[in-house]
């Protein structure tokens, strides 16, 4: 097991959404440490938020487990470009599709892409979220509110409808919940509301996708060390992100990705409306 740093940290707080060259201590995407043993052979995959974070240890993961990627990402390209590398590196194809998933349209080209450029799709993870803090609803402007839920959950709701049409029995739709979905933080109130709607879009579509042999899972982080935490946190629950779970610190990239990969793999095939909570020790009931 490895030896994971714990708080507190010394990480000023930057720009959003955050870049990984940003974050002290660096986090750990699986780079060195996942071996894949050819899970997902041949498969076609999409990654929102797939730049840097979680999304680049699942596009690592899945690339060395066989899968082709897309990685879609709203304009970080350093971070985009090094995990494209990776992917490369693992033998397999990666292609960035830079852009606003607020938009429909967008949503809908990302998916064209995928199936013009990969050759289909088997597998969408729909991974990408805005967050922001703060300490009051007076303090949240309308625009706020609305901009969280387009992003986490609007969002999820045209790529999963324009990818369902590409997918044969056996795909596999993942989305990115949280430990918020069911023990929700005040000071992430709107974030907090899409992902326990995120949950719930989950639960159905699995009952909605089951004739089609399609199935619909969540994964549910806890407090994950990415730079989305430096960029829309206060300093001072930066220092000490990750303190409150039982593990007493926050969780690393590379921790989440046997949950993705045991998600997309055919071999869950009776899989499907679950959440798998990844959490430090915090029980999800």
């Amino acid at each position: 097991m490895a030896d994971y740093p714990t708080p507190p940290f010394d990480q000023p707080k930057v720009p959003m959404p955050g870049q990984t060259a940003d974050m002290n201590p660096r986090p750990d995407h699986g780079e060195k440490s996942y071996k894949g043993s050819g899970k997902l052979t041949g498969l076609k995959a999409i990654i929102t938020g797939g730049d840097s974070g979680i999304g680049r240890a699942v596009a690592i993961a899945y690339a060395r487990e066989g899968a082709d990627v897309l990685i879609s990402y709203i304009d970080e390209q350093t971070d985009a470009e090094e995990t494209k590398r990776l992917v490369e590196e693992a033998g397999r194809k990666a292609v960035l599709v830079p852009g606003d998933i607020q938009n429909a349209d967008h949503c809908r080209k990302i998916v064209d892409t995928a199936v013009d450029e990969l050759g289909g799709l088997d597998i969408l993870v729909n991974n990408a979220a805005h967050q922001a803090t703060f300490d009051d609803i007076t303090e949240i402007p309308d625009e706020e509110w609305e901009l969280t839920f387009r992003v986490n959950i609007h969002a999820m709701f045209y790529l999963t409808k324009a990818a369902v049409p590409h997918m044969q029995k056996g795909g596999s739709i993942i989305n990115t919940a949280s430990i918020n979905s069911d023990s929700p933080s005040p000071h992430l109130l709107a974030y907090a509301t899409t992902k326990g709607a995120i949950q719930n879009f989950t639960a159905g579509l699995a009952q909605m996708l089951a004739e089609k042999g399609i199935r619909a899972n969540c994964v549910a982080p806890g407090p994950i060390w990415t730079p989305l935490i430096p960029s829309t946190m206060p300093e001072d629950s930066v220092k000490n992100f990750g303190k409150q779970v039982p593990m007493g610190r926050p969780g690393q990239p590379a921790e989440l990705q046997t949950a993705y990969v045991m998600l997309a793999d055919p071999l869950s095939s009776y899989v499907s409306g679950a959440t798998i909570a990844v959490t430090g020790g915090k029980p999800i009931l």
